[in-house]
């Protein structure tokens, strides 16, 4: 197995030093007969995150395409390219706990999977209101067979991805529609609770409709 680690950011330089670190953490995890590699897409950076990625001595790429679709298919297809026969997608304001990867390859050993769609924390509640947590844990199933979905916690195989022609071009939920079309071709899906991300609890959403959003709205309807 070689995976590929794949990671769109836009204007993420607060953030993705910590996501970049806490990815190497779950690739030295790993056993010496996987390997494992990672892609930054950087997509209309205009701040200081290139700079950082570099520092790191990661692999990128940059782009203009202010659709996290395109962004997302843009890396997963060339980590292909490069050899990833499974595929590690997370986002560069998250975190990825040690074991990330090692969950995802126990998966995959224990049962057969095509994809499988990961949980979030969230990093702090610090500044939210309490309702807003309530609500937010009154929703979220965080264990095994749950049915949340997010594009940064979500891996897959290669051959599954290019066979449902990978992500579409849209500006936010491509990650839902990337799992129904593995649904409908009868792709097997673990939904697992194992395989964990901590993911930002800001506010300033990247995308109208993303997890920033969500939690944006659940705020002010409290």
């Amino acid at each position: 197995m070689k995976i590929g680690i794949v990671i769109p950011a836009h204007n993420e330089a607060m953030t993705i030093t910590k996501c970049l670190a806490s990815v190497q953490a779950a690739i030295e995890q790993l056993p010496s007969t996987i390997t494992a590699s990672v892609l930054v897409v950087l997509d209309s950076c205009r701040d200081d995150t290139l700079e950082l990625v570099e520092s790191v001595d990661v692999d990128y790429l940059c782009c203009d395409y202010q659709c996290v679709g395109q962004v997302r298919d843009l890396g997963i297809r060339h980590a292909i390219a490069s050899g990833a026969t499974w595929l590690a997608c997370t986002d560069a304001d998250s975190v990825v706990t040690p074991d990330w990867l090692i969950q995802q390859i126990a998966h995959v050993k224990d049962q057969p999977t095509d994809m499988i769609c990961g949980v979030v924390s969230i990093d702090s509640w610090a500044h939210l209101t309490l309702q807003t947590r309530e609500d937010y844990m009154a929703h979220y199933q965080d264990r095994m067979g749950h049915h949340h979905i997010h594009g940064a916690n979500l891996s897959f195989s290669a051959e599954a991805y290019l066979a449902v022609d990978g992500f579409a071009p849209l500006e936010c939920h491509e990650d839902a529609d990337l799992v129904k079309r593995f649904e409908s071709k009868g792709y097997a899906i673990t939904w697992s609770n194992r395989v964990r991300v901590i993911t930002s609890s800001r506010l300033q959403a990247r995308t109208a409709k993303g997890f920033a959003a969500f939690l944006a709205n659940l705020e002010t309807n409290n």
